[in-house]
């Protein structure tokens, strides 16, 4: 069986947060304009496949402001999670395996708390 690891709940919340974090601004950066600035749309098929884009009205600076929000605290919450104290008890050997299982406790969470509960 796989190591199973002893996470402490602030780098448990710091990951979550993170994948919050990066969740939101997936979905603001769909939403917005496919340019920052304003820019005419344009249409290429002289490469390997046919590129269209329409106008872009460019981001307001609301938007702008949002986006750059979001990737400072994605940001803040990538070190505190990568140099989170913890890292320093996982031998070398393990750290990958820890990592991932980090990045995915939540799916574990979510899965154990979907599975129906067994009859005795």
């Amino acid at each position: 069986m796989a190591e199973t690891y002893d996470f402490p709940s602030d780098l448990l919340a710091g990951q979550e947060e993170l994948h919050q974090v990066r969740a939101e601004l997936l979905a603001l950066l769909k939403r917005l304009p496919w340019s920052v600035e304003p820019m005419d749309g344009f249409s290429d098929n002289h490469g390997w496949r046919k590129v269209e884009l329409p106008a872009s009205p460019g981001w307001s600076a609301d938007e702008q402001a949002e986006v750059e929000k979001l990737r400072e605290r994605e940001r803040e919450l990538a070190v505190f999670v990568t140099c989170h104290r913890f890292w320093a008890e996982v031998t070398v050997a393990e750290k990958v395996d820890a990592r991932m299982r980090l990045k995915h406790v939540h799916e574990d969470v979510r899965a154990r708390a979907e599975e129906p509960a067994s009859e005795a």
